[in-house]
């Protein structure tokens, strides 16, 4: 198994070849023969957690071609010495600089017990005005308390009118205006006039708050009055073409008035007592103050009494009486933050840097595992770094994007791509079920192999313990389990006792074929390297027999029944080159083998792979005849209907002189769900555009988002989800089976 390591700023790195046994101690050494960099000064990475000595590779999931960050401490001789240099310069630049900073203080600091009582031209104590809230940007109801001056600039000190637990605040006179109250009917409303409106920005049909509004187009309709303009939230925001449903009225926006103009009537006008009607903080009490809410009063008892007492998260932002926690509080807390118990992390359960990792039950068993013995560095042992979710695991056929005559070099390729999903067993299948996929390795001694049809020896009756791979036949095989599974694939009724005989072969079910290398001792259809997708076969027949060991096995008849031709077939071959298939290796495997200078066995091999070390030798490289994929009648006439979509198809369609792989690629990517990452089951097409899964939509809408997860275009919360059809058949085409289980 091979890693990278990589320096923080990226200007160094190294591929080194290690076992997931590896203690990080030995892992450093490595590191500082290939890097130069002393073990002492080495911080190393992965996940966000740093490699601790007395750990292996494997306590950090560590897995094939992973990329490791080091850092490199700095030496303390250097800090010591600029932290001296540092500090001379910083008395001399304090010495310097200090009646420049008393200066620069005085300036900003501004003390509110200096500002001196004042009165204004427009308005007095006590005077009924709409003060704009700079937090939500609307306007609402406020009392002037007192008058400032502060310089030349006249600052008025405000009381929220409805909320008497608010602390006052002062505002410059920008922020404040005489109390609207005449409302305009419709009729009366013209072109440019500037209003000021109720509207809800998220949810336009609900009751919202109180914005400026300037009018650019009323349209009066039977049960509909809407009016399009610019919304003013705040005093920067602006909505152009916006369009509004009046509610509650429109008012009109009140001019200052000097003091010695008003007439008697404005003189004695102070608040009614009433308030304009607001969108409630609280959706569950509806702002009641005598109800009990969970939401805005205590999380624990629902009260709102006691206000002083009530304690506010500062992650969930809930709030909880002192005498209701657990245990309860007699004071409230000094530290800056306080988080409820729901969201409290437990200290000690905080891994931090250099502390132990948290053992789990698995790598606990591993390393109190007497058996010492290392795994070595092949890849055997690697974990699959991605994993197939175009089709589900229990997928019957070919496998979408994947050709007969494609070729791995390892076995967990061909389980990351979906074709033979266990890394070791030779058979791939559920015995409730049937069998998905088997893999001839030639390691039984009853397995014969012509070709188009082979017979198969069934799994078991062999010692495998001690970490055995393989191993002579010691006892009966029975048919159970995997051996019964590929039983289930044969069209005949199941006969655990003398097998069968299918009348119809090719109505059994297939079975995916792969050939590993190691078969070439016995079979001339074997590939020279690695493992090669076969095509499909069947189960003709399967019966008990005496193998060559003396013990019973069960013996299976498969052939093939593939409308690809056969990669050993002059026909197979011609289609191979024609589609560019070569050997596939695992990211970074030829970078790494070349560097770590490979053995014999791999020398010409690699030799005459191409490295894409860079845009030069990609752009360079000569390009092969490639087959076009050609669609099918059926599949262009879904997607000509799926005119939604027509810009992403004509995308999908340029991959088309690249091969049916790459066009599967291609559509994969444009037609992928953005809530699970899959290609889209069940496609709704938005009005923006954007193709989610239904039940992905659905599951956003029950949570109360009614935006499209991609773009967060705003859709209503009655939108009818309508399953584009023709995109539905499209991609059922082109990926047999991936909606199954989905």
């Amino acid at each position: 198994m091979y890693v990278k390591v990589r320096t923080m700023d990226g200007k160094q790195e190294a591929i080194l070849t290690i076992s997931k046994l590896t203690e990080v101690e030995d892992f450093k050494r490595e590191i500082e023969k290939e890097l130069s960099i002393e073990v002492d000064m080495q911080r190393l990475f992965f996940r966000g957690k740093q490699l601790e000595n007395g750990y292996k590779l494997y306590d950090y999931s560590i897995n094939l071609n992973d990329v490791i960050q080091l850092m490199v401490k700095v030496k303390l001789d250097n800090i010591d010495n600029k932290d001296k240099d540092n500090k001379d310069n910083e008395n001399s630049n304090n010495k310097n600089n200090s009646n420049k900073v008393k200066e620069n203080t005085e300036v900003e600091v501004i003390d509110e017990p200096n500002l001196e009582e004042a009165e204004s031209l427009y308005y007095k104590t006590g005077d009924a005005v709409d003060c704009l809230d700079q937090v939500h940007g609307a306007w609402f109801e406020a009392i002037i308390k007192k008058i400032f001056k502060q310089e030349e600039k006249i600052i008025y000190n405000m009381q929220w009118e409805f909320d008497n637990h608010a602390p006052p605040f002062n505002v410059p006179e920008a922020f404040i205006r005489p109390r609207a109250r005449r409302l305009i009917p419709i009729e009366d409303l013209q072109i440019g006039q500037k209003v000021m409106v109720n509207h809800n920005v998220d949810e336009p049909k609900e009751i919202g708050l109180w914005y400026d509004f300037t009018i650019s187009k009323i349209e009066k309709k039977r049960k509909l009055q809407e009016l399009t303009g610019t919304l003013y939230i705040g005093r920067d925001n602006q909505l152009e073409g916006h369009k509004i449903n009046p509610k509650d009225g429109i008012y009109n926006i009140e001019p200052p008035k000097l003091l010695s103009e008003r007439t008697p009537e404005e003189e004695n006008y102070i608040s009614n007592g009433t308030r304009r009607r607001v969108a409630a903080s609280c959706t569950n009490c509806m702002d009641d103050p005598n109800e009990e809410c969970k939401e805005c009063g205590c999380r624990v008892c629902g009260g709102k009494e006691d206000e002083h007492n009530l304690l506010l998260c500062d992650e969930c932002n809930f709030a909880y009486h002192l005498r209701c926690l657990n245990p309860p509080l007699t004071s409230i807390p000094e530290e800056d933050y306080w988080y409820c118990p729901e969201c409290k992390n437990d200290e000690n359960e905080i891994v931090k840097a250099g502390d132990k990792l948290k053992q789990s039950k698995k790598k606990t068993n591993t390393n109190e595992n007497s058996n010492k013995r290392d795994w070595g560095k092949g890849m055997a042992c690697v974990g699959r770094t991605k994993e197939c979710s175009i089709v589900p695991p229990n997928h019957r056929g070919p496998i979408p994007g994947v050709e007969v005559g494609t070729c791995w070099i390892y076995r967990v390729q061909v389980s990351e791509v979906g074709v033979h999903r266990p890394h070791i067993a030779g058979i791939h299948g559920r015995e409730t079920d049937c069998a998905y996929s088997i893999v001839l390795s030639g390691g039984y001694e009853d397995d014969i192999d012509n070709g188009d049809e082979f017979m198969y020896t069934g799994s078991g009756g062999r010692d495998l313990s001690g970490n055995k791979r393989t191993a002579e036949q010691s006892c009966d095989q029975t048919l159970t389990r995997m051996n019964k599974a590929l039983a289930v694939n044969c069209n005949a009724k199941l006969d655990p006792v003398n097998g069968a005989t299918a009348e119809d072969w090719r109505g059994g079910i297939p079975v995916r074929v792969v050939r590993n290398f190691k078969l070439a001792k016995h079979s001339k259809y074997a590939p020279k390297e690695g493992n090669r997708y076969d095509g499909i076969y069947k189960v003709v027949k399967y019966y008990p027999d005496t193998g060559k060991s003396g013990f019973r096995v069960w013996r299976y008849l498969l052939r093939r029944d593939d409308p690809a031709p056969a990669p050993w077939t002059r026909e197979g071959q011609a289609r191979i080159n024609a589609l560019g298939l070569k050997p596939l290796y695992p990211d970074g495997y030829l970078e790494a083998m070349k560097k770590n200078q490979p053995n014999k066995k791999r020398v010409i091999e690699l030799e005459n792979e191409e490295l894409p070390s860079s845009k030069e030798t990609v752009q360079t490289r000569k390009k092969q005849k490639r087959e076009i994929y050609k669609l099918d009648s059926e599949l262009i006439k879904f997607i000509d209907e799926d005119t939604a979509n027509a810009k992403i198809w004509d995308e999908c369609r340029l991959a088309l002189s690249n091969g049916k792989a790459a066009f599967l690629q291609r559509v994969s990517e444009r037609f992928t769900c953005v809530c699970c990452l899959e290609v889209v089951n069940n496609p709704i097409t938005t009005p923006c555009a954007h193709n989610i899964c239904l039940t992905c939509l659905k599951r956003s809408f029950s949570s109360g988002v009614h935006n499209c997860p991609s773009c967060r275009h705003n859709m209503e919360k009655d939108y009818k989800m309508d399953v584009n059809e023709s995109l539905a058949s499209a991609l059922l085409m082109l990926y047999p089976g991936y909606n199954v289980g989905r």
